[in-house]
């Protein structure tokens, strides 16, 4: 199951229609302008096209990014709450356009320290789903490369935060193969991906593994820096994306590509080489 992140310009629909044209089975979007902080509510027109589209163009598999303004592991009061609100709003979207997951990022603890702000991110959460009784949208907890004071680069940072909730279904993961191999996790070789899988399912456990970011990397591995790259453009190697192509576990997972919107060289967009490239590596049965 691959797709892409796509826009939204000139209206949610949009996306749907883009990953049909492009052959994908899967898309993510943000529901807003993710560089905002305030929003308008989505109009009933906008919620009506949106399914109406996504009946029309099959794309049934769908995931939700937050914004990156949102840090729900500040230490800052009126940023929190900020942050939080947002957060809320996020879900509320979710839920209008029966959108399953929203993947975050677990937010940065401005120097007071991981397990403080593990900790607060949890407190938050705990928050947010008690405002939010019965509601159906899982979060999903995205690994980071853990640039600055980031948290969600290491598995056990995960585990922790979804240790400490109090609803811990309303919670799974997200992973990114950029941001594993920046933060250190070996996607170099098809024997460093299968380590790296086996210690994943030892502290989190595979399936909770909803949504994956099949993203190459600019960087080296374990310098935490955020840059992604074409696939087999980068640092992660081809033998790890097809460990993650392959395996039994991800077989229904979204693999959503996070790369670049330009043209290939050969005119076509980079979105479809890099699906092409991906598809390549399913082993035909």
């Amino acid at each position: 199951m691959f797709g892409s992140h796509l826009s939204i310009a000139g209206g949610l629909h949009n996306a749907l229609l883009e990953a049909k044209k492009l052959n994908m089975d899967c898309v993510q979007v943000f529901t807003k302008n993710q560089r905002q902080w305030k929003v308008k509510p989505l109009e009933a027109d906008t919620i009506e096209q949106w399914h109406a589209t996504r009946k029309e163009t099959g794309i049934d598999h769908v995931v939700s990014h937050d914004s990156y303004l949102i840090n729900l592991a500040s230490p800052d009061a009126s940023n929190l709450k900020k942050s939080r609100d947002l957060f809320r709003e996020e879900i509320e979207r979710c839920e209008s356009l029966d959108i399953p997951f929203l993947v975050t990022h677990p937010g940065a603890h401005m120097k007071e320290g991981e397990a403080a702000g593990l900790k607060r991110v949890a407190k938050s959460l705990d928050s947010i789903h008690k405002a939010m009784s019965g509601y159906k949208t899982v979060t999903l907890l995205e690994i980071t490369a853990g640039q600055g004071t980031a948290l969600g680069y290491t598995f056990e940072h995960l585990r922790s935060i979804i240790d400490q909730v109090k609803e811990p279904d309303r919670l799974a993961v997200c992973l990114d193969t950029a941001h594993m191999i920046a933060a250190g996790y070996d996607l170099t070789s098809e024997k460093g991906c299968r380590e790296t899988l086996k210690e994943l399912d030892d502290v989190v456990g595979l399936d909770l593994v909803k949504c994956i970011h099949m993203n190459d990397s600019k960087i080296e591995r374990g310098k935490r820096v955020d840059r992604h790259e074409h696939i087999g453009h980068g640092y992660v190697s081809l033998d790890a994306f097809r460990v993650i192509v392959n395996h039994r576990k991800f077989k229904k997972v979204p693999k959503v590509l996070e790369t670049a919107k330009e043209d290939h060289p050969n005119g076509q967009p980079w979105d479809a080489v890099n699906l092409a490239t991906l598809r390549g590596l399913v082993k035909k049965k």
